[in-house]
């Protein structure tokens, strides 16, 4: 975890010049590192009408929450409104950081069909206390919410009335939202029998749970309150939904049994009684009604069968799984039992996540967003072409230096030889590596120093040394010839031509190393994108979920890989072309020399005065 922290620090740091990529907009809470803007779009389930402080299931997975960044026990989580001011209610029934899996309840104040809804979750502020409300996130008619967490112990209630389980079944850790109740037929889970609880003769009421069948019992009584021979009881008949009531010993009044859910798959059952009639939804449709209300009942409630209790039998089991079980004492909007239904079920299309983003700084922003998106084949192609980019500017910039110099002292070295005005033999004493600053060639000991360096006059001093040697073989008794012959000078202008030719490779020395950053760097940086848009799209296909969200990240940090290696290669493509440039003009008065010198010499050192001054 810390190479990878330090690795992006290093790449931010030398980054930093894309800073101007900072998204522009207002910030809840400075001591909050990151956000998300979330969108709850109604019409995308079915919702036709406007619904006013709705209970919203945020669903986070590794795919659209970055889980590493957040404090393990969701501390830090906030959610605020589309303005970025007010917080909303909420809290964390799980955060999971181990399996990358986390629920939020959040209190929507209104939800409307025709305008997508826009939300912030804030994160990453390591001393942020708890800011969870289970309390708070339910509305007063909301009197019962068991999550079924607890695995194994008596289910909590998250509201304010605090209706606690009396009783406790087997868990569930991998339920539809979190944890599940698992009932096996041998037990069921009691509730207390609270005056909170009671139900008046026609009262309001939304009783609401997800069920999962393991097996298809000709009866199965998923959820029933009794009291005094009075009964509300919510059941499966040979796989279908119903539900009945009774006012007193005897058979009950039951709607007909909707369409069988015993498909070993999650359904979402609801009842909503008025004192006018009472109706069941399944998946949050319409399936049937009874034209009456509920009967005055006051006693305990049991979920997962009837009886069980102190000792009892199990009457009528239900075996299975629920989850999410919720009792109001009002009648709720078919257009909230539709919203629960779409929005709590594994293919939720109500909730849509926006990117990741970061507190604007110089280090954060949509380049953070992408760097913190980087795979390990991505990093090692980064620093892979980090490398080259730094070798190839250090190279640009001594090789510049150097041929600078090399043109400063080709200068000094012309300057000085137009002045000798032919005379080679005062040039020669100025030029060779003794030599003694001249009044007449206006040389001091700094220009003879600069001098030093100019090819020019390696050029000039071989091509002395040449002479000598051509006239000391030609001398007669003693003497030396007063001309050279034709060959002579040939052989003088190849010596040269050899010399001119080494200057010329030491002043493209490495350039080829430019060539290699400019033709090699893309192609490093296109393998590290193609690599990580194969690792992102077999993210997907192991998740088995397509989300634009999941894969945007991946696939800019993948081409942050290609931007890398045109980072690498433009600027050495500008400064190959500029020293490429100047070394073709310091070649071309090389070869202008080259042409002086031997026509000079051809001309000037057929004077035997002339020739032993030079030899000498």
């Amino acid at each position: 975890m810390s190479v990878r922290l330090s690795l992006k620090r290093a790449m931010l740091a030398a980054a930093a010049v894309l800073a101007w990529s900072q998204p522009a907009s207002a910030w809840w809470n400075h001591d909050w590192s990151f956000r998300k803007q979330i969108t709850l779009d109604a019409a995308q389930v079915g919702v036709s009408s406007e619904l006013n402080n709705a209970v919203v299931l945020v669903r986070l997975h590794e795919g659209v929450f970055p889980f590493a960044d957040a404090n393990a026990d969701g501390s830090d989580l906030r959610i605020v409104a589309e303005d970025d001011k007010t917080p909303l209610k909420f809290h964390v029934e799980k955060l999971d950081p181990v399996f990358n899996l986390g629920f939020i309840w959040v209190q929507v104040p209104k939800l409307a069909p025709g305008t997508p809804l826009k939300l912030w979750l804030y994160w990453g502020s390591t001393n942020a206390a708890a800011d969870s409300d289970p309390k708070g996130t339910y509305d007063s008619e909301q009197k019962l919410v068991y999550h079924f967490g607890e695995s194994g112990a008596p289910a909590q209630d998250a509201t304010s009335f605090q209706h606690h389980a009396v009783s406790a079944v087997a868990g569930n850790d991998g339920g539809l939202i979190g944890g599940s109740a698992r009932f096996d037929g041998s037990a069921v889970l009691a509730l207390p029998a609270s005056p909170s609880l009671a139900v008046p003769a026609g009262g309001a009421l939304t009783w609401s749970a997800w069920i999962k069948t393991a097996a298809t019992d000709t009866e199965a009584v998923v959820y029933a309150q009794r009291d005094a021979g009075r009964a509300f009881v919510v059941g499966l008949r040979n796989g279908g939904p119903y539900f009945g009531y009774a006012d007193g010993p005897g058979p009950l009044q039951e709607t007909a049994p909707a369409a069988t859910v015993a498909d070993n798959q999650w359904h979402h059952l609801a009842v909503v009684a008025t004192a006018a009639e009472s109706k069941l939804y399944v998946d949050g449709e319409f399936r049937a009604q009874l034209p009456r209300g509920l009967p005055a009942l006051a006693g305990a409630a049991t979920l997962g069968g009837q009886g069980g209790v102190n000792g009892a039998p199990v009457e009528q089991p239900f075996r299975g799984e629920i989850d999410e079980m919720k009792i109001s004492s009002g009648a709720r909007e078919a257009a909230l039992l539709r919203l629960e239904a779409q929005n709590q079920g594994a293919a939720d299309k109500l909730v849509a996540f926006g990117i990741d983003e970061v507190q604007s700084s110089w280090s954060t922003g949509y380049f953070g967003i992408i760097m913190g998106s980087l795979t390990l084949d991505g990093w090692i192609a980064i620093i892979v072409l980090m490398a080259m980019m730094l070798y190839s500017w250090y190279l640009m910039a001594t090789k510049a230096s150097h041929i600078g110099q090399v043109s400063k002292a080709n200068r000094v070295f012309l300057d000085a030889y137009e002045k000798a005005d032919g005379d080679f033999a005062v040039l020669h004493q100025a030029t060779a590596a003794d030599g003694k600053a001249s009044s007449r060639l206006d040389l001091d000991e700094a220009a003879l120093e600069r001098m030093q360096d100019s090819p020019l006059t390696h050029m000039f001093n071989i091509g002395i040394k040449e002479l000598h040697r051509r006239l000391s073989s030609e001398k007669k008794r003693g003497g030396y010839s007063d001309s050279l012959s034709e060959q002579s000078i040939h052989a003088i202008r190849s010596k040269l031509d050899a010399t001119m030719v080494r200057e010329a490779q030491a002043l493209n020395k490495r350039m080829v190393l430019l060539t290699i950053a400019i033709s090699g760097g893309p192609f490093i940086g296109l393998l590290g994108t193609v690599m990580g848009v194969m690792i992102t799209f077999a993210g997907v296909a192991a998740a088995g979920e397509v989300n634009v969200n999941a894969i945007a990240p991946g696939i800019s940090a993948a081409l942050a890989a290609t931007v890398a290696g045109m980072a690498v290669a433009i600027p050495a493509l500008f400064g190959y072309n500029y020293l490429t440039t100047r070394v073709k003009e310091c070649v071309a008065e090389m070869h202008v020399f080259l042409d002086n010198f031997v026509t000079s010499m051809a001309e000037n050192y057929n004077d035997p005065a002339a020739l032993h001054a030079i030899a000498d």
